[in-house]
This record gives C-alpha cells, sequence and structure tokens, in this order.
C-alpha cells in the first residue's frame, strides 16, 4: 500500500510542479543584460514596503499578497514581455500561473529574485 501511493505521487507530483510553468528561468547576471536590451517591463511583486526599501530600476509594483493582483495583473499588455520577481522566488513563482491562466505568454522569471539580485551586485534603486 505505500509503494502504491508513492508511486502515485511520484507520477502526479511532476505534472502539477511543471506543466503550468512555461516561463523562462534567468538569474541576476542574465536578466541585468535583457533589462539593458530592453523590451521588456519589469514587475515586482513585493509588497509596496519592500517596494519601497528598494527595487530594480523602472519596476512597476503589483502586490501578489494584495487581494486585487489578479484584477491588476489583468489590466497589462498579454502580449508584452515581463521579468517577474518577489524577495526570492517563492511568491512570483506561485504567480506564474495566475499570468498563464490570464493569457500571457512572454514571461521570464528571476530566480532568486530581488535578494539575488542585490546578492549578485546588481544595481537598486529606492
Amino acid at each position: 500500500m505505500k509503494h502504491t501511493l508513492l508511486l502515485a505521487l511520484l507520477l502526479i507530483f511532476p505534472v502539477f510542479t511543471f506543466a503550468a510553468d512555461q516561463a523562462k528561468h534567468v538569474k541576476a547576471d542574465e536578466a541585468a543584460k535583457l533589462i539593458a536590451a530592453g523590451q521588456l517591463t519589469i514587475l515586482d511583486i513585493r509588497t509596496a514596503d519592500e517596494f519601497s526599501e528598494g527595487h530594480l530600476k523602472g519596476a512597476k509594483n503589483i502586490d501578489f499578497l494584495d487581494g486585487g493582483f489578479e484584477a491588476g495583473v489583468s489590466k497589462l499588455d498579454k502580449t508584452a514581455t515581463y521579468l517577474i520577481h518577489c524577495q526570492s522566488g517563492g511568491r512570483s513563482t506561485r504567480s506564474l500561473e495566475v499570468f498563464q491562466k490570464l493569457g500571457f505568454k512572454n514571461l521570464i522569471h528571476l530566480d532568486g529574485g530581488y535578494g539575488g539580485w542585490v546578492a549578485a551586485g546588481q544595481a537598486v534603486e529606492k
């Protein structure tokens, strides 16, 4: 019985974990190159307080934890390219499902989030 349950979980879990995530994943250095090349919008989905303490230059803030997150995202241009991040990658990874549900196709996820960006020595503004 234990082996059957384990096998079932191993078969089901990857479908839910990986099927919904169609975003390109990048680290800070690659993200910096993409930002320098233009053609994308940076979405910081941390809280307003986190954003005010420092953020990537030119980033727009839409709080993932705010009840109006999906409504705010739905107003964005679904054909544009977005670099999405939070503090460490957890919230932004979870947000990808919302973006994809709404029809966004050009998503880039900043793995490591804002913390990874700062740790890599990339510039921030306050």
